[in-house]
């Protein structure tokens, strides 16, 4: 964090494990010029970054979309299995492109041909670090099994490939209920018909 409108007194892990908690002590220049107090103490998350991709068959106008179970959204009340698109963290050294062929051959068992980038976004920038790299990848649906994830990430994915009118009127009917599937299947939407020109000759 190199920011010369923050001035950071203190910061400390509170937190390591999956993710990681730091709690910082800062004070921030105003609109108006001035400076603040000292905030209260601010946790963050620090997740590192991630990246998505929505699998498209512009041949068969075919989604791949994946179900797996997601504590989160159990804790909350919400459901516990959760259809979604792709995704996975970036290693270290790895680029958000290669990071999403990857994720799509471990969690889809399918190659990405062409890939196009949507959007970069910070999932929850009040208290989470992460930045995901959303894309929209050219597959061959019938190269998709029923079932993916590693074993050793205790991954227990549902593979699914439904009709793109599928996936769109899941995001109209509110079945889409985590941010970077409906940030995706909104850009989809718009997109869908120049995708087919461009990657099937439609």
């Amino acid at each position: 964090m190199d920011h010369s409108d923050i001035e950071i007194l203190e910061k400390k892990t509170a937190y390591k494990g999956f993710l990681r908690i730091d709690v910082y002590r800062l004070r921030h220049r105003k609109f108006d010029g001035t400076w603040t107090d000292v905030l209260p103490p601010r946790e963050v998350c620090d997740r590192g970054p991630a990246v998505a991709v929505l699998l498209y068959d512009p041949d068969r106008d075919a989604l791949a979309m994946i179900e797996q179970f997601r504590i989160g959204a159990a804790a909350a009340g919400g459901p516990a299995w959760m259809t979604e698109i792709v995704a996975g963290m970036v290693d270290e050294g790895e680029t958000p492109e290669a990071v999403a062929r990857r994720e799509s051959q471990e969690e889809a068992g399918c190659t990405v041909r062409e890939i196009e980038k949507i959007c970069d976004y910070y999932v929850s920038p009040g208290a989470f670090t992460e930045l995901v790299t959303v894309f929209c990848g050219r597959i061959d649906s019938t190269q998709v099994g029923t079932s993916g994830g590693l074993a050793d990430e205790h991954e227990d994915i549902r593979i699914m490939v439904i009709p793109a009118e599928e996936g769109i009127r899941m995001l109209d009917e509110n079945r889409l209920v985590n941010s970077v599937s409906i940030i995706a299947m909104g850009w989809f939407a718009r997109h869908r018909d120049a995708l087919r020109r461009r990657w099937a000759g439609i």
